[in-house]
């Protein structure tokens, strides 16, 4: 079991989203910086000074490169603090040499196990512990005090550990939310070309009984086919390209659209009063642009009922444009704002892509949380559909 496990950490590999470099990394080198200068100035009882400030100064470098190369910048700060401990047990000065600004070399340890790779942490791990190794050996601080250092040293590595184990962990849920919300889609695309290929073989039908008594009928009969066959193709691309590998889900349950809002909203057991607007033709919008339009408002009625402070009415509008469907949902409650969005608003917003529009969500300027959803119509509205294409 334990070798299993061994494996495995060994074959981990670096996280996906491993920043190069950001703004903290720059405030932490200048932090860093300008305590070895504070402490190369104000300290009096400071060994070997010119040997101090540069090994500070390479530790306070080596940050920059803690998250793409964790391994190589933990091995080359341990190393230098290695070399220097051989060479103050040689020269045996009268005090320890080496700035206390040095600490700084805590953020190499936070940084191997939060972006390193299994073999990255397993080798820089051994780094570390050799190191640490010498210094028992060779240091005569009091076990007590060295053993707490050990463990301070630790921390941050532990901490790294629980940062990357939380942030997998929340992925892998999102993850599910989107393959949840893409099997949904899936579903609701299988209701589209299900509906339109019944139309279309029911129009031919027609048109093969009425060809030999009344040709104008079966050539409108054609037309009719080679309508709904461009209607089919147009509703599909949106997401045939996302979902033509997953597996459509059993349940084929016709999904609720722009006509089941006014029962949503005065659904009982509401606490907020919500103001229904719907404005524009939304009678012909495509079935999957009209799931979409009911699913943002009802998580978004749903959301502000649960956890909107204060609030007294919903304000939920849909327009429809001559190319876009917009969707408005706010309410009146206290302004607050959000560390990340919730499962649901994930959801939608991964819906709202898969069909070639935007999702936004955050606190108003004034009061309360908005909605906001751009969906684009999957086909023109001049009344001439588009034909499918060679």
């Amino acid at each position: 079991m334990l070798r299993d496990d061994l494996r495995t950490l060994w074959s981990e590999p670096r996280p996906p989203d491993a920043p190069a470099r950001v703004w903290r990394d720059w405030a932490l080198l200048a932090a860093g910086l300008c305590g070895v200068v504070l402490e190369a100035t104000l300290r009096e009882d400071l060994v070997w000074r010119p040997v101090a400030v540069v090994l500070a100064v390479w530790l306070c470098l080596l940050t920059l490169w803690r998250r793409t190369r964790p391994l190589a910048m933990v091995t080359l700060a341990f190393g230098s603090t290695m070399l220097l401990q051989a060479a103050s047990l040689v020269a045996a000065p009268s005090e320890p040499v080496g700035l206390h600004t040095g600490v700084i070399v805590l953020a190499l340890v936070y940084a191997l196990p939060r972006w390193g790779s299994g073999r990255e942490i397993v080798l820089g791990s051994g780094v570390i512990v050799a190191v640490c190794a010498v210094y028992a050996v060779t240091d005569e601080t009091p076990a007590a005090e060295q053993v707490g250092g050990y463990v301070f040293l630790s921390l941050p590595g532990l901490i790294g550990a629980a940062v990357r184990f939380w942030g997998a962990a929340r992925e892998r849920q999102l993850e599910q939310v989107r393959s949840r919300e893409r099997e949904q889609l899936a579903r609701e695309l299988h209701d589209t070309v299900a509906h339109h290929v019944s139309a279309m073989v029911i129009r031919a039908q027609a048109g093969r009984v009425l060809a030999a008594t009344d040709p104008s009928a079966a050539v409108e009969a054609l037309e009719g086919v080679e309508e709904e066959g461009a209607r089919t193709l147009e509703e599909m691309r949106a997401m045939v390209a996302t979902l033509r590998d997953r597996r459509v889900g059993a349940e084929l349950a016709p999904p609720a659209g722009v006509a089941d809002l006014e029962c949503l909203v005065r659904a009982p057991g509401g606490r907020l009063r919500v103001d229904l607007g719907l404005h524009g033709e939304l009678d012909s919008l495509p079935p999957a642009v009209d799931a979409a339009v009911y699913r943002i408002v009802q998580e978004s009625v749903t959301n502000a009922m649960r956890h909107a402070v204060g609030a007294t009415e919903v304000v939920v509008r849909v327009t429809a444009e001559r190319h876009t469907v917009r969707v408005s949902v706010r309410d009146d409650g206290q302004r607050t704002g959000r560390g990340r969005d919730g499962y649901g608003l994930t959801g939608l917003r991964e819906r709202a892509t898969l069909l070639g529009g935007t999702l936004r969500a955050g606190p108003g300027a004034e009061e309360g949380w908005h909605v906001e959803a751009e969906l684009p119509r999957a086909r023109s509205e001049n009344g001439v559909h588009s034909r499918p294409r060679r």
